[in-house]
């Protein structure tokens, strides 16, 4: 998801002065980078074609294992020669620097949001891919192997160490346990690049490409009402736990978060009750509450709490009863960065459109970056480039058109933050490490 950010002056402010940095030109007349981005040109229709063939490797929620196994034996075949698959299924390929100097990790999601068994055959219409997760985040992961092989051919060597590195459970249940394992076991990353997805229709209408360099929260609950159950007629009087969900929906459609901050809430799935005859004795809803501001989605989880309470307590008071009871669980929760806590990241991949043509704004979105963000880590999340639309549905779609500008911009971003060895600096700092 990205979102357009009006209202990030500093940022904004910051990200003009990156677009006219001068070593990203620097960088543009080194005959390596020269080379490398000519090659990811040239990788185009190999990455397409990876693309593809990820994206019809099932990859459902909690079973990513089969493509991580994939993805290892990519990283290798393009020359990485410490690649592993951690406790939680990431997949992990490391890249030494010339040192010393940060340590920068860019990642795709491995994980889609469709179940096992769905048919993930990609075919191909009008010039569109039409395949269950082929934009998200099948492109991610094609690019940055694109990227991988583009630093090998040319022999750019950066001055700080670069992951390339596949995350599991980034989509909706996952709760990120991809990414917030990899930073609780590593400490020591710098800085972090996810790349997802693909520039979407409202993008291209605009005529920018956007940087999701801020992170919208969101926190998603699981409420289960339980009653005492009984028939409709022969022991009407008992309370009913449809009735107390019901309650609880009415009095949650009818709150009005704020526009800006955006904050949003939906209740997206209903169940229970076992018939038309009989009174409700369980009854559940899921409910996803985001917002681009940390305290308004602490504010709105506040009140959903209180009437789902309330809801319970009118339930039973209609009918003189006790029985009905709540059971509530934390199915996701997604930290929301509000701080400005480092431009450098933002700046520099803003400055890499700028490099190549186009045009860059900063953006909120719920990402893998939502973790190093809410870490206070210098972090964003970049496009594949080419593209898509309908994420998370079976019509979901891309296009490869100029697709190997994703890559490049990736590239880009890459040098300016790693640094060249005997060419630039890094970008990126080097964070003090915890002793």
């Amino acid at each position: 998801m990205r979102l357009l950010l009006a209202s990030w002056a500093s940022l904004i402010i910051a990200g003009a002065v990156a677009a006219a940095d001068p070593a990203y030109s620097k960088l543009l007349r080194q005959a390596p980078v020269k080379a490398a981005m000519k090659f990811l040109r040239d990788d185009d229709a190999r990455t397409l074609r990876e693309q593809i063939e990820l994206a019809q490797i099932p990859a459902p929620p909690f079973k990513e294992t089969v493509r991580a196994k994939d993805f290892a034996a990519r990283l290798r075949a393009a020359g990485l020669e410490e690649v592993s698959i951690d406790a939680t299924g990431n997949v992990i390929g490391k890249r030494k620097g010339s040192g010393p100097g940060p340590l920068l990790v860019i990642s795709a999601h491995l994980d889609t949001v469709f179940d096992e068994g769905s048919d993930v055959t990609v075919r191909q219409q009008d010039g569109r891919y039409h395949g269950l997760g082929i934009y998200d985040d099948a492109r991610g992961l094609a690019a940055v192997l694109s990227v991988l092989r583009a630093m090998q051919a040319a022999k750019l060597q950066t001055v700080g160490e670069v992951w390339f590195v596949g995350t599991v459970g980034e989509e909706a249940l996952g709760n990120l346990r991809g990414a917030k394992a990899l930073f609780a076991e590593h400490p020591g990353i710098d800085g972090f690049i996810s790349v997802d997805g693909a520039d979407t229709p409202d993008e291209i209408a605009a005529n920018l490409v956007q940087v999701v360099a801020q992170a919208t929260g969101s926190r998603r609950w699981e409420f289960r009402f339980t009653g005492p159950g009984g028939h409709s007629f022969g022991n009407f009087g008992n309370p009913s736990a449809v009735h107390a969900l019901g309650r609880a929906i009415a009095a949650i459609s009818d709150l009005k978060p704020p526009a800006d901050p955006k904050t949003t809430f939906n209740v997206g799935q209903v169940s229970g009750g076992s018939g038309v005859t009989a009174i409700a004795s369980e009854a559940s809803m899921l409910l996803d509450m985001r917002s681009n501001d940390a305290d308004e989605l602490r504010a709105l989880e506040a009140r959903v709490q209180a009437i789902v309470d309330a809801a319970v307590a009118a339930e039973n008071a209609r009918w003189n009863s006790t029985a009905v009871k709540l059971e509530r669980r934390l199915l996701g929760d997604r930290p929301a960065s509000t701080r400005i806590t480092d431009t450098a990241l933002a700046n520099a991949a803003i400055g890499a459109y700028a490099a190549i043509g186009l045009k860059a704004e900063p953006g909120f979105g719920s990402t893998d970056s939502n973790v190093p963000l809410g870490l206070g880590i210098p972090a964003a999340t970049l496009n594949g480039g080419g593209r898509g639309d309908k994420a998370h549905s079976t019509d979901e779609w891309y296009e490869p058109v100029n697709a190997w500008q994703g890559p490049q911009a990736l590239l880009l971003t890459t040098l300016r933050l790693g640094g060249l060895a005997g060419v630039s600096k890094p970008a990126l700092a080097d964070r003090p490490r915890a002793p």
